[in-house]
């Protein structure tokens, strides 16, 4: 057993839709959660820039002596993971190289995946889903930043958001698909409105599938903490005000989060 922490993080509150589904399949562990506010939106940044942060991340990460980082952003696992996976002695998980694992192998001939555009031009969703799946046609789009700055600012059910939302996801309907990847966490918030333009069952959030594949790792290589000793704490790069009343939508902070200046 190892009651060693659990690091969790995202650009912002998106990571949420991760974290809040760990914390209902393994309640026991300890958890830190840090949204790194003072960089969103990592979407439109450099592989360069993505590089520092993420590092810097990794860096906090191993000063609170984790066993584990999830990776709850799509856009650094895209960017990132490939060249730190082996500067740290804790576990990294991917959620796109991780969730693709079990998408590649639905049964699926067509998908569309919805993404940063810094994710879309790395191309990691059509990489690793052909990598399990060969035959499978991967149609990528990025989106606007908007998408992720609507969740941010509670705004996502707007009316006048949904022209960006119609016109970015009419990308890639027009190309036939059967399903379609959420991918960036933030994007899940935004499924209610989508469906006013599509049918919901079209839609697949990767966190689904990223957390059963978390616990069940942890779990085989005997990781899983032995008792529930923690409160999950959470940590900021800036604005703790403003983190708090946004991931009121999915997960509710008995008390601002810490702010880190990294």
């Amino acid at each position: 057993m190892d009651n060693r922490p659990i690091g969790v993080y995202d650009s912002g509150i998106g990571g949420l839709t991760v974290f809040s589904k760990l914390v209902k399949l393994l309640p026991d562990e300890n958890y830190l959660y840090f949204g790194d506010t003072e960089n969103i939106p990592y979407g439109t940044k450099s592989r360069e820039e993505l590089l520092t942060i993420t590092h810097k991340i990794m860096n906090f990460f191993k000063e609170q002596n984790v066993k584990a980082v999830v990776m709850a952003c799509n856009t650094t696992s895209a960017v990132a993971y490939d060249s730190l996976k082996e500067d740290y002695d804790f576990t990294l998980y991917p959620v796109i190289q991780t969730a693709c694992k079990v998408i590649a192998n639905m049964g699926i001939k067509k998908i569309g995946t919805l993404s940063t555009e810094a994710t879309a031009n790395s191309h990691a969703y059509k990489n690793q889903l052909k990598k399990y799946n060969p035959n499978i046609e991967v149609i990528e789009h990025g989106c606007s930043g908007k998408w992720v700055e609507m969740v941010e600012n509670h705004s996502q059910n707007d009316k006048a958001n949904e022209p960006v939302l119609k016109q970015h996801l009419n990308v890639v309907l027009e190309n036939n698909v059967e399903k379609i990847i959420l991918g960036c966490t933030h994007y899940p918030y935004l499924r209610n409105i989508l469906t006013n333009f599509t049918g919901k069952d079209i839609f697949i959030d990767p966190a689904e599938y990223f957390v059963k594949y978390i616990a069940n790792d942890l779990k085989n290589n005997n990781k899983l903490a032995s008792n529930k000793s923690y409160e999950p704490k959470f940590f900021v790069s800036s604005n703790p005000e403003k983190f708090k009343n946004s991931s009121e939508i999915f997960y509710k902070l008995e008390e601002l989060p810490t702010l880190i200046r990294r």
